[in-house]
Formats: C-alpha cells, sequence, structure tokens
C-alpha cells in the first residue's frame, strides 16, 4: 500500500524566467554601422558634387578633398549647352520610355499566360524565356547591327528600341511569373463563373493586383536600359541619336585634354535624377518586393 505525498511545487521566482540581459552594444554596433554605410554612400554623390562645380585647376592642383576656390555653377550651362546633355537626356527617355512600356506590357500578359492560364507546355515555355537571360548581349549585337542595316533601321532609335525590349523580356517574364503566384486564383475562377473573358481578366483582375510588382520589375529595367552603353554605342552612329551614357563621352578632347567640370555637372544630372526618381517610388518598391516572396 502506497502513500500519496503531496507535490512539491517550485518557488514562484524559480518558475518565471528570466529576463533578457539588454545588449547596449547589440544596438551601438548596429547604430554605426548603419553611419558608416551612409558616409559609402553619401560620400561619392557629395564629392562628385564638390568637383561639378570646380575649375579644371582646382581639380587637377589641388586636393580632392578641397572645397572649390570659387563655385563654378556655369559648369552645368555649359554642361547643357557646349556639351548637349539636354539633347542627350531627351534621347534616352525617347528610347527608354516606349521599351519599358513595351517590355512590362508583354512581360505581363506573357506571365500572366505561364502562371494563370492552364495549358500544356507552359512549364517549357518558361524555360525558354529562361534561357534567353543566360544569352550574353555582346553575342547577338553583329547579327542585330547586320538585321538592323540591312532593313533600313540603322540612324533611328528603334534599333535601341527593339534591342532593349528583346532582352528585358527574358527577366520581366521570369519575375512577372513569380509575381503572379501571390495572387489568389480564386478571383479568376469566381470571374470565369460570372462571364469575364481572358483580355477583361487580364486587365481589370490582374494588372491591379500586381502594381507594385508592375513598378518594381519597371524600375529594375529602367536602369538597366538608362544606364546602358554597349547596346547605344553600337547602333548610334550620330550625335543627334546619342543618348546620355554615349554622350558623356564627348567631353574628352581630341588629344585626351577633359572639362572635369562640365563632365561631373552633366553627370549630376543624370545621376541625382534617377536618384530622385528611386527615392520617389522607393515604398512602392519594397512593397513590390515582398509580395514577390510570397507564394499563394
Amino acid at each position: 500500500m502506497s502513500v500519496d505525498t503531496p507535490l512539491r511545487t517550485a518557488p514562484a521566482h524559480a518558475v518565471r524566467k528570466a529576463a533578457p540581459r539588454r545588449r547596449p552594444l547589440r544596438g551601438l554596433w548596429a547604430k554605426v554601422l548603419i553611419a558608416l554605410l551612409v558616409v559609402v554612400e553619401v560620400y561619392p554623390l557629395l564629392w562628385m558634387f564638390l568637383t561639378s562645380v570646380k575649375s579644371n585647376d582646382d581639380y587637377l592642383n589641388h586636393s580632392t578633398w578641397s572645397l572649390p576656390t570659387h563655385w563654378q555653377w556655369g559648369n552645368y550651362a555649359e554642361a547643357w549647352t557646349t556639351g548637349h546633355i539636354g539633347l542627350y537626356l531627351r534621347n534616352s527617355l525617347l528610347a527608354v520610355v516606349p521599351s519599358l512600356a513595351l517590355v512590362l506590357l508583354m512581360g505581363a500578359a506573357a506571365g500572366f499566360a505561364l502562371q494563370i492560364m492552364v495549358w500544356k507546355g507552359r512549364s517549357l515555355t518558361l524555360l525558354v524565356f529562361l534561357a534567353g537571360v543566360m544569352v550574353p548581349s555582346q553575342m547577338i549585337l553583329l547579327p542585330l547591327f547586320t538585321v538592323y542595316f540591312r532593313t533600313g533601321l540603322s540612324g533611328t532609335l528603334w534599333p535601341l528600341i527593339l534591342t532593349y525590349t528583346g532582352t528585358g523580356l527574358p527577366l520581366t517574364v521570369f519575375m512577372m511569373a513569380t509575381y503572379y503566384k501571390s495572387v489568389p486564383r480564386e478571383l479568376f475562377e469566381a470571374a470565369t463563373i460570372d462571364g469575364a473573358g481572358i483580355l477583361r481578366m487580364f486587365w481589370t483582375i490582374s494588372l491591379p493586383m500586381v502594381r507594385n510588382a508592375i513598378l518594381t520589375v519597371g524600375l529594375v529595367q529602367f536602369f538597366f536600359i538608362w544606364n546602358d552603353l554597349l547596346v547605344a554605342l553600337t547602333f548610334t552612329n550620330s550625335q543627334d541619336l546619342r543618348t546620355v551614357q554615349v554622350g558623356l563621352l564627348n567631353f574628352t578632347g581630341d588629344f585626351g585634354a577633359t572639362q572635369y567640370g562640365p563632365l561631373f555637372a552633366a553627370i549630376c544630372l543624370n545621376v541625382f535624377g534617377t536618384l530622385a526618381i528611386y527615392l520617389f517610388l522607393n515604398q512602392k518598391v519594397m512593397k513590390g518586393l515582398t509580395g514577390g516572396a510570397v507564394k499563394g
């Protein structure tokens, strides 16, 4: 015969978990790291701006850390007029805007067809698009140059538009197909029951739900196209068609003499303009990036 023994309860102070110790050094190191990253990112921009308002004598004969002896604000006017940076910016916009519109429209439609619509061979088709990402652009420049020359497109901006569209589609299709995974399929099933067609589901249902994704992909492709030098240098054979990246080469003279003030002024107009676009769309880009990481 066993005798029941009373249960022993642990003291209250032993049951409670020990409060986590605060680690002030961890927060301090994080702030120091963030401050260093800010300095690393901001310093080149500051140095570039200060150089853009220096004379050649200040740039060549004084320390790169020194402030300008005389602030040469006329460098921006010289870059705009003598350097024709305004013309080059216009040509870049004329090449980027149609290319970006075609890439996003066809990429969104292809992503919708590959992810939402059910048909045989869609997985193989997606692999074909992915194969396009692996093709270096240097391999296709010479064949494309021959095609554009024989079709009479040389001497226009169409070679740039068509090349940017073709090279930007593979990555855009893959990214849009990934983003469409986060869209609930029940919405399209309900729309089908209500009698909606494919075009209506694409325009009125899918596009509004992936607008942040389209904005994110569009911004990525915008920077790829805007910062391109190789394609623009290959297919632009006159000064009137040069984009901003090719036009920056004109600030070097015939004997290697460079006007550094106007050159960096032109670079500032290019860099700070695109930086303003990114800062304005930053929050929507973050939403698009996180939305693509969620699989529905």
